[in-house]
């Protein structure tokens, strides 16, 4: 019987039916909703470095309005799989608060060298700079050519149609608040991200909501996927959905086909 990162016995093998939680080698959906929209049109297939690709089957559609599922929540109407609560009335995607039921745990990478760092249930290792209590934080925001070129060794039915931008202006957003949305506005599901990584030039592996950046209570920040159609990495390596990971300063989260986020202290 399949088992969630949670440690659930499942007797779905794609998510969990218990806490909604993606089961870590479950296949995707043939045809899937494309990299960052989620309903279908360019980019479908795209995938991170560390994603697997190749046929697969159909996912399970929302109940209330038939979008294929990437996660707990409904990407398009913000159903809950888990609870089976209706879409919010306003149809937006749910707040990243309502992932938290505990304050964000500490860094769930391995003490000491060698430890297996990118691993299920394990964050890269972070930098070593702790920063200041009340320290502004900011995400620079570019084209990672690198990421781009790991994205597109690894394949995917579309990783052929994309193209390294030539030109991707830096952009810079200052942290502040609870939570920063990570993903494009959608004027049709009223979704307006806080970090709005809308184009030109647009990435097409980018979900609507692709991530959400939390703040700790006492200062600091974690990233967390909710989960999007083509995952994100932290240094290098895939993070698993629904786990806040605990930021440090100089640690880079990759999205998309090249979308790369530097956290600076």
């Amino acid at each position: 019987m399949p088992v969630c990162p949670s440690g659930h016995h499942s007797t779905a093998a794609d998510f969990c039916d218990t806490c909604g939680m993606r089961i870590e080698g479950a296949p995707s959906s043939a045809g899937s909703a494309p990299a960052g929209s989620g309903t279908g049109g360019p980019g479908a297939g795209v995938t991170s470095a560390g994603a697997a690709s190749g046929v697969r089957e159909p996912a399970e559609p929302c109940p209330q309005c038939g979008t294929e599922r990437t996660g707990q929540f409904c990407e398009n109407c913000g159903y809950d799989y888990r609870t089976g609560k209706p879409a919010r009335p306003s149809g937006q995607v749910p707040q990243a608060a309502e992932w938290r039921s505990a304050p964000a745990p500490g860094p769930a990478y391995p003490v000491g060298p060698g430890g297996p760092a990118g691993q299920a249930g394990f964050a890269p290792a972070p930098s070593t700079v702790t920063p200041a209590f009340g320290q502004s934080w900011t995400a620079v925001v570019t084209a990672d050519r690198g990421y781009f070129d790991r994205v597109m060794a690894a394949g995917g039915r579309d990783a052929a149609a994309i193209k390294f931008p030539t030109y991707c202006p830096e952009r810079r957003f200052e942290l502040s608040g609870r939570e920063m949305r990570v993903g494009r506005r959608s004027v049709s599901r009223g979704l307006e991200p806080e970090i709005d990584l809308t184009g030109p030039p647009t990435d097409p592996g980018i979900s609507h909501l692709h991530a959400v950046l939390v703040a700790h209570p006492g200062g600091g920040w974690s990233v967390l996927d909710p989960g999007s159609s083509n995952g994100t990495q932290l240094n290098g390596a895939d993070i698993e959905y629904g786990v806040p990971v605990p930021l440090h300063p100089g640690d880079k989260i990759c999205i998309g086909a090249w979308t790369a986020l530097t956290i600076q202290a």
